[in-house]
């Protein structure tokens, strides 16, 4: 099978939801044997995404273990921290039972996966980010015009009474 090879914002993507992965496969003393193999397989279709442990010290060994089982199991490396090595590999469309997993394994997938050794035709360039212009709310501006003078406010309407001469229906009451 080819590897598939993620493109950068899909690698990310997925680096994200298997940070609190835990590793579900260990490599023991005898290295990548045929059971570690389909063991790995059995995950990948399980899960999709996974973490593998690999105990050995050699950087060179645990990449060559890396690139193999995403060779030879159709996966997606998709990040190799110190001993851990995450790989993804999409389900089948018919073990897919949810709908919204459908359309989040395709978003992943679609135009930006491709099998390794077939290149992507290229697209036009990505349009120019244009920085978001913030609008400030309007400030009133006074009407006044260079050399007039000011207008003088509106007057206060005068009570007819003043308010401390005022009687309420309850008071008035009272009184007769």
């Amino acid at each position: 099978m080819k590897e598939i090879i993620l493109a950068r914002d899909a690698r990310l993507a997925l680096r994200s939801q298997a940070h609190h992965l835990d590793p579900v496969v260990l490599l023991g003393a005898n290295g990548l044997t045929d059971a570690v193999m389909q063991e790995i397989d059995r995950e990948l279709t399980a899960h999709e995404l996974i973490k593998v442990r690999v105990p050995t010290d050699d950087r060179e060994e645990r990449e060559a273990i890396y690139a193999e089982v995403a060779e030879k199991l159709g996966a997606a490396r998709v990040q190799m921290i110190g001993k851990l090595l995450i790989f993804w590999r999409p389900a089948d469309e018919a073990d897919r039972e949810d709908p919204e997993e459908a359309a989040r394994v395709a978003m992943l997938t679609m135009k930006t996966a491709s099998v390794a050794g077939r290149r992507e035709p290229e697209k036009t360039a990505p349009r120019k980010r244009q920085p978001l212009k913030a609008e400030a709310p309007k400030k009133k501006v006074a009407s006044k015009k260079p050399g007039e003078k000011k207008k003088k406010a509106d007057p206060v309407p005068r009570r007819a009474r003043p308010k401390s001469k005022r009687m309420t229906k309850k008071a008035a009451g009272a009184r007769s």
